[in-house]
């Protein structure tokens, strides 16, 4: 990016810049001037002389002589801006006329003094004549003269001097308020807090009476200051208000609004500026800035060569106009650097320092000049003068060079500290300084991202850090967005790198360094054919980028991939002929153009080509290029991954013990020594099978370069090789190291969480959190708070994190799934957070909509599926529309909507969803599953379909192979809990009776098999109190389900007491949530059992009420054949016939519903039907149930003897299931 600085250069240089084009007033800011009043005037003048724009002064000071006569204030400010400017002898002349005059006499001879010390050679007989007579006359000052003597001095910045006259004039004047006015304004800007406190109390008192611009202007300056910018704002709308043509105010309003990042209504105020004001500087540098730094007009950033120079230029008239400025000489110095001319940044450096030999600024740009040119003896003379670095550069260890280079920031970013948003700002955020700064930081990084299951390079982070700041404040400098995705990519996020690279792609389609490291993601993600396209892409916007090795390197590396070693070596070798690779092709004999290209993509090339080889069965080959290799980076840093190549390509052909001959050479001086050392590690574990050895390596690693890497590292091999408590002792060691570490902290939490010690690990949690560490322990806190079962504390957690966190809506989608169910009122806050980041970021930044769109659709989804866990089924349908709005192709949320619909019997509403889902996904097995359901339940029974499910012979009076397939199923990810769940309910319930029914519990009057079966229940309950132990549910809801699913198990045993406790049990479920119709449906079936038959009919009528849906569709079916069969045993049979033709309605398929209704019409003598409904219970039970078999044979031999019906057959099932009921 361009320096900022010259901007700067109109604000900080006041003996040369007014003479710049602009400075003089415009017709239309003339005509305003003319029409203001004597103190608009004066503030006028105050606003300009603070700021610096002294030609602005004198102008205004000239139209106030004209207007007003001959007042000598205003001749004395004329004066004095004539004085600022550098034209000491004239100012001489000019304050002799004027120093006799009572209001003025005293800031005059004040001046007369500044003027004589100002002059080349000073007279100091005169001044102290001057002196004298200032202080005979100040015995006598009257308020008038006090008060502008106090002015003076303000102005020239001798705040204690100026405080003293303010004081005596307030005192005599019995509280003046331009007195208190302007004692406010000399404390405000003396830069010591205690004085800026006292501020507010001078301004409140001066503005008492009325408006006073001046007082008003002091307020907002004390608001802006104690960095209330919204106060002040308030303050500045009231200026404008009341004094419409005073143009400081819209100024200072726009840079409030600036500082509040309002960049809209900033540009907006510059607007109106420039209107009344066609040449206002400020207006200008906020468009400038605008276009620069918000716009993000990537081409006019980035050290831009035709920029450069324009901006070039004016520095150079600057200095025309100043040639005694060492500022700006030195703002010179850096121009050229920025355009590569070091030799005339040496000058111009140079120039500087003669001009001012105590310039910090000059002297550090000498250093870097001289850096540049790699003249390092003199940088480290230059280093010693300074006395600010005691080592020579060149020689420091990679340790020693980082943290430097913290330091670096750290200083850097000091200067930022309480700066508002502004050209200030800006100029010392210095984004191309820090651009320099991360390209240093990653020379120490991997070229590649870390592997799985290690951490990123710690010097990732400093990197994230700083360009997340330049990315905020100036998203149009396109190496900032690059260097990002760069640092994405390294720390394994590949999807926010590509996001990003995309976005640069689309902003400068030729950008080479964007499109290589896209395909670089690609490559990353196994996407071989957008890797290619990205690489052709490049080679298509910028031909030279074939000359470039590392453009070879990339499509190498893809085609290795691919399996195409074959082109891949070839590929490599046209690499390996290009200019810049070997040291002794790069001569002063080749006329192109030099590529450069770091070591490190050097050495890649080079270690990608013996690869190739080897994997092409070429071991001699990839001997000699690994030779080639050594000879060529002897001596350099790259040196030792060759080495580590060669151990590699050792170990390939089981040389182990070779291999570890070459690591162990490697020493801890050396740059690669911690990969070495890892790569011994990775040896002894899985070559020699040896965890002693293994963890030695990275005792080795600690003991030679003690560090919070290190130790990380050295606990991570402990966590490898299962010994936790070694593990947790080497984390808190290096936690020491680094105590707000937030990953060191994590790790410590599951290494205490890994040897069973919860209470320390919660307490440990808490502890660091307190400490103001990273969000994400929160995360791992409520995840085991969840463990433990402590939902409340878990909620509480988690809402604390996001109600301090800005970026809301994405902390939450990034929240585990399993703990976003605790936050039901933050979903709403993150869906109308979002709903305002998407409008706000289709006028800002269209990029990005899609990417919101669908995280909105994310946080829809996840109300949705909460609503839909808490039985809210309406709100579900809401919140899945509103996802659908934001992504209309997503098919999972097609799919729940559909199954809501269903739920809710819309027909025609599921269909039309299942039918849009089918077109965007025609293989959607689950779309075709509900179409299916649709039918069979709209149009058809479902036994057949039931019977075609091998999945389902539970509902096929089937238990024994239902418990067989579901067994089969209970070790799978997706699949074990709903099958685990499955064989607790078939142990519980293995013939699908009514649990708590009566009708047909006397039927069975065998004694002897009444108690085998007895047993055999008991047998089955102590089978599903051991398959509830496998159950690890993950949510709240599951919890609950689990919770629900015990307690069934204590009610199978129809002891009293068990039955009691599950009745509690289930009782302080429905307290909880009244509508949970398993826990309802449990205490109705424990009423039964404990002979509670009203109590029971109660609860089962407050579920017959309730709105049927899919989630409970079986505890739906259960509660209606339990009420039914209560209705029967009091004789209600019509009541009871309503519920069982509601049971059909929803499964036509239900067999017990069937049998039920045989029942009523067998007891209301309606044989025929009796016997129609007995055989349907026989054909959906699957002829499984000998009893109703037998009812069967009975009724059609009495009642329907024409029927063809295959009595025979009926006879040997019923004999097959049981012999003593035929």
């Amino acid at each position: 990016m361009v320096s900022l600085g010259v901007f700067q250069c109109y604000a900080s240089a006041p003996s040369w810049r007014n003479s710049l084009p602009g400075n003089s007033l415009p017709g239309n800011h003339q005509s305003i001037v003319l029409s203001m009043k004597p103190f608009h005037f004066q503030a006028l003048i105050n606003y300009y002389c603070q700021e610096g724009y002294f030609h602005h002064v004198q102008t205004i000071a000239s139209e106030g002589v004209k207007k007003f006569g001959n007042d000598p204030i205003f001749i004395f400010y004329r004066i004095y801006g004539t004085l600022m400017e550098g034209h000491v002898q004239e100012a001489l002349l000019d304050l002799e006329s004027i120093k006799n005059k009572p209001e003025v006499s005293l800031c005059t001879l004040m001046a007369l003094i500044y003027a004589h010390k100002k002059s080349p050679n000073p007279d100091q007989e005169v001044i102290s004549e001057l002196d004298a007579k200032l202080k005979e006359q100040r015995k006598t000052a009257g308020q008038e003269a006090l008060y502008f003597a106090g002015l003076f001095l303000w102005h020239i910045g001798r705040h204690e001097k100026a405080r003293e006259y303010i004081d005596r004039m307030i005192k005599i004047s019995n509280g003046s308020k331009e007195g208190l006015i302007l004692r406010g304004w000399i404390d405000v800007t003396s830069g010591k807090e205690a004085s800026i406190k006292k501020a507010a109390k001078y301004f409140d008192e001066g503005l008492q009476n009325g408006n006073d611009v001046f007082g008003l202007m002091g307020k907002a300056q004390y608001f802006e200051v104690r960095q209330n910018y919204s106060g002040a704002l308030e303050n500045v709308n009231q200026i404008i208000a009341n004094f419409p043509h005073f143009l400081p105010a819209f100024m200072k309003k726009m840079k409030l609004q600036l500082a509040l990042q309002d960049w809209e209504q900033a540009t907006e105020t510059a607007h109106r500026l420039l209107q009344k004001d066609a040449l206002n500087l400020e207006a200008i540098k906020m468009e400038a800035i605008h276009h620069l730094c918000r716009e993000g007009n990537i081409r006019e950033c980035g050290r831009n060569p035709l920029i450069l120079q324009q901006t070039q230029t004016l520095v150079e008239r600057a200095f025309s106009l100043a040639s005694h400025s060492a500022d700006i000489a030195t703002e010179l110095g850096y121009q050229m650097i920025l355009q590569g001319k070091v030799k005339e940044a040496s000058k111009w450096y140079g120039t500087a320092m003669a001009l001012d030999e105590t310039s910090v600024p000059a002297l550090t740009g000498i250093i870097r000049s001289q850096l540049m040119e790699g003249k390092l003896d003199d940088v480290e003379q230059q280093l010693e003068f300074l006395n600010e670095i005691q080592q020579s550069i060149g020689k420091s260890r990679q340790e020693e060079v980082i943290t430097l280079l913290n330091d670096v920031l750290d200083i850097h970013f000091s200067c930022l500290r309480g700066l508002p948003l502004g050209v200030e700002y800006f100029e010392k955020l210095n984004p191309d300084f820090l651009i320099e700064i991360i390209k240093e930081y990653l020379n120490f990084c991997p070229a590649q991202p870390a592997g799985p299951g290690q951490p990123p390079s710690p010097l990732l982070k400093p990197c994230a850090s700083v360009l997340e700041t330049l990315v905020k404040t100036v998203p149009g400098l396109q190496q900032a967005a690059y260097f990002t995705a760069k640092v994405k990519y390294l720390a394994g996020n590949s999807e926010a790198s590509q996001s990003i690279l995309q976005h640069c792609i689309e902003q400068d389609p030729s950008y080479a360094d964007a499109h290589l490291l896209m395909a670089q993601v690609h490559l990353s993600q196994n996407n071989f054919k957008l890797c290619s396209q990205s690489l052709e892409l490049c080679l298509s916007y910028n031909f030279e980028v074939r000359e470039h090795p590392v453009y070879h390197l990339i499509k190498a590396q893809a085609q290795i991939k691919m399996g195409e070693i074959t082109e891949a070596i070839k590929t490599l070798q046209m690499a390996m002929n290009l200019p810049g690779m070997r040291n002794t092709a790069s001569s002063s004999k080749s006329k192109s153009k030099k590529i450069e290209i770091d070591g490190s993509d050097r050495v890649s090339i080079y270690l990608e080509l013996v690869e190739a080889h080897r994997l092409n069965g070429e071991q001699h080959e990839a001997i000699k290029v690994l030779q080639d290799a050594i000879n060529e980076f002897s001596g350099t840093p790259e040196e030792l991954r060759v080495v580590i190549a060669n151990a590699d390509l050792a170990l390939a052909q089981e040389d182990v013990e070779g291999a570890l001959t070459m690591l162990r050479n490697i020493t801890p001086e050396q740059t690669y020594y911690v990969q070495a050392k890892e790569k011994m590690a990775q040896v002894y574990l899985e070559y020699r099978k040896d965890k002693k050895l293994y963890a030695s390596c990275y005792r080795d690693l600690v003991e030679k370069m003690p560090s919070s890497h290190t130790f990380l590292l050295l606990g991570d091999a402990y966590m490898n090789i299962q010994e936790p408590e070694e593990a947790l002792e080497v984390y808190e060691q290096a936690l020491k190291k680094n105590p707000r570490d937030g990953a060191l902290a994590h790790k410590i939490g599951n290494a205490l969480i890994k040897t069973h010690n919860y209470a320390k690990a919660i307490s440990y949690y808490e502890a660091a959190l307190k400490t103001g560490q990273h969000n994400f322990l929160s995360y791992d806190l409520a995840e085991l708070l969840l463990k433990l079962n402590q939902y409340d504390k878990a909620e509480n957690v988690l809402q604390q994190v996001l109600d301090h966190e800005s970026d809301f809506a994405c902390l939450y989608v990034s929240l585990p799934q399993r703990l976003r169910g605790l936050l039901e009122t933050t979903q709403e806050g993150a869906r109308d957070l979002q709903a305002k980041v998407l409008k706000r970021i289709q006028i800002e930044q269209l990029d990005a909509v899609p990417m919101q769109k669908q995280l909105a659709a994310e946080i829809c989804s996840e109300i949705a599926k909460h609503s839909a866990t808490q039985r809210n089924y309406e709100k579900a349908i809401k919140f899945y529309k509103e996802a659908l709005v934001y992504c209309e192709t997503d098919n999972k949320v097609m799919l729940e909507l559909a199954r809501l619909y269903l739920a809710y019997d819309d027909v025609d509403s599921c269909q039309r969803q299942c039918a849009l889902l089918l077109k965007n996904d025609p293989d959607n097995a689950a779309a075709a599953m509900v179409i299916w359901i649709l039918y069979f339940r709209f149009k058809v029974n479902s036994y057949t379909l039931l019977s075609e499910l091998d999945c389902l012979p539970r509902y096929t009076g089937e238990p024994n192979d239902a418990l067989r397939h579901f067994n089969k199923a209970r070790k799978d990810n997706d699949w074990g809990q709903n099958a685990v769940y499955n064989m607790i309910e078939i142990c519980l319930n293995p013939d699908n009776e009514t649990m708590g029914g009566e009708v047909f519990e006397h039927l069975d009057t065998d004694t002897e098999e009444g108690l085998l079966r007895r047993e055999s229940v008991q047998l089955a309950v102590r089978t599903a109190e051991k398959l509830l132990k496998e159950l690890k549910p993950q949510t709240v809801q599951g919890h609950v389900q689990l919770r629900i699913m015990e307690n069934y198990c204590l009610v199978a045993t129809k002891q009293k007491s068990n039955v009691e406790r599950a009745l509690n049990a289930f009782t302080e479920v429905v307290v909880n949530e009244k509508d949970h119709v398993p826990a309802l449906l449990g205490m109705a079936i424990a009423y039964m059992i404990l002979k509670q038959t009203p109590r029971a009919r109660n609860q089962l009528k407050r579920i017959s009420k309730m709105n049927w849906n899919p989630i409970d569709a079986e505890e739906f079916e259960k509660s209606w054949l339990l009420l039914a069969d209560i209705y029967i045993q009091s004789s209600k049979y019509d009541m009871a016939g309503e519920l069982l033709k509601r049971c059909l309605r929803n499964n036509r398929s239900c067999c017990k519903a069937y049998e039920y209704m045989g029942y009523i019409m067998e007891k209301e003598q309606a044989y025929k039907d009796a016997a129609a409904n007995y055989e349907m219970a026989w054909k959906y039970g699957n002829q499984t149930n000998p009893t109703i078999g037998k009812f069967i044979t009975i009724f059609s031999l009495l009642w329907s003897q024409n029927k063809l019906l295959d009595l025979d057959l009926v006879c040997r099932l019923i004999w097959n299931l049981k012999p003593s009921s035929i």
